[in-house]
């Protein structure tokens, strides 16, 4: 026990920083604060205040959309003011976000109000992002890149399992004005831990910041070619909590239950193998990686397209997890990797951006053809893994042009 606990204190808890250690708890906090409450928002749209499902859809995604703009100025303000300073201005204005939501939907307010506060209040929380993964490159060792944003993925994703159900707990006794409490009380949470808990890993350029500059980004010819086939692959991947639901539940005759069982082996599998997976894809070239994360993407949607019980289903997610799990901490040690040093707010910003549009899009993606091939499982997830296939040529060249 004692070789145990001392192996576990050098590979684990000395290999990182203690920033690290806390921008993990702080992911965990604010994918809390996101997940208790607002994926609920759809529901009180539409069972209680009626609103259809399209128009509830349209205020979503130009929230993300608003989002994904919020992500790029994010990293461009963390670059200019510093990344500390940024964060506690972020946080503590979301409490007050979080805080005015809740009293709109307590008292009934418009319609068109609660959209508008629920628009900005997640356009805000979209600049914490890239702020965390800027503060991460600033920390942490340069060859320790993959698993330290592979260990603050874990973070998250707890975050994202404990959210929904505790939210979903708390509904059973709690109003929706009072879930959205909950969560500005955890943007509280995290507004204290970076004011107690985080010294200035960066305290802001010099040079002038704008948007011009941060669009001065795409000017990095690999880096550009690299967001590019990034957006293109989280086209195809991210419809878990869209294209995969009404498959699941409309095509397949699964439960509600099952479905959301299905993503629960999601969260679980990235929870205990992220870390684990990370270190040992960091060995491997970051163009190597890329591509066998977009493989393992492209295969486990192929085969959702043959699926024909729950049991297949669950097998097809598990090959879809290997995916996130080895490409999402790469992609992110890459954008780290290319970004000077002055410049990582930005860098981050931007590909947070593209992250965003294509989960944004990729709803729309997948609604289309469901509508198009309405009995054509194959047909469905042959497209949706094409396009992944696609973005793995992508990145075998991106790693062509890094290697010249």
């Amino acid at each position: 026990m004692n070789i145990l606990s001392q192996q576990l204190k050098n590979n684990i808890f000395k290999r990182f920083p203690s920033g690290v250690w806390l921008m993990t708890v702080v992911d965990m906090f604010v994918t809390i604060g996101f997940a208790i409450a607002l994926p609920f928002l759809a529901l009180y749209l539409h069972n209680e205040r009626g609103l259809s499902m399209s128009v509830v859809g349209t205020i979503f995604l130009i929230s993300g959309l608003c989002t994904a703009g919020t992500n790029m100025i994010g990293g461009m303000l963390s670059d200019r003011f510093g990344r500390r300073r940024l964060f506690i201005t972020i946080t503590t204005v979301s409490i007050f976000a979080y805080a005015a939501l809740s009293v709109l939907i307590g008292v009934s307010a418009p319609i068109w109000l609660i959209a508008v506060v629920y628009i900005a209040a997640r356009s805000i929380i979209g600049t914490i992002n890239p702020t965390v993964m800027a503060i991460a490159a600033d920390l942490a060792p340069k060859d320790r890149l993959t698993e330290t944003y592979a260990f603050i993925r874990v973070g998250g994703n707890v975050g994202f399992a404990l959210g929904p159900a505790l939210g979903g707990y708390l509904m059973t006794f709690l109003t929706y004005g009072w879930l959205l409490s909950i969560s500005a009380l955890t943007c509280l949470i995290v507004a204290l831990l970076i004011l107690f808990f985080l010294r200035e890993s960066f305290t802001g350029g010099g040079e002038k910041v704008d948007l011009r500059s941060t669009l001065a980004v795409a000017q990095d010819r690999p880096f550009l070619v690299f967001i590019m086939f990034s957006l293109l692959l989280i086209l195809s991947v991210a419809h878990l909590g869209s294209t995969l639901s009404v498959f699941s539940v409309d095509r397949m005759g699964f439960t509600t239950a099952q479905y959301g069982l299905l993503l629960t082996t999601n969260g679980i599998m990235v929870a205990l193998t992220q870390y684990p997976v990370a270190y040992v894809v960091n060995k491997f070239s970051k163009s190597n990686g890329l591509i066998l994360g977009s493989m393992f993407y492209a295969i486990g949607y192929l085969t959702l397209g043959w699926i024909t019980n729950y049991s297949w289903a669950i097998i097809s997610m598990v090959i879809i997890t290997s995916g996130e799990v080895i490409f999402s901490p790469i992609s992110s040690a890459v954008v780290a990797e290319s970004a000077p040093p002055d410049k990582r707010g930005r860098y981050m910003g931007f590909f947070a951006l593209s992250q965003t549009i294509g989960f944004s899009l990729s709803p729309l993606f997948g609604g289309v053809l469901l509508d198009v091939f309405p009995a054509n499982n194959i047909a469905l997830w042959g497209i949706i893994a094409s396009v992944g296939l696609v973005a793995a040529v992508g990145f075998w060249r991106w790693g062509k042009m890094k290697q010249k």
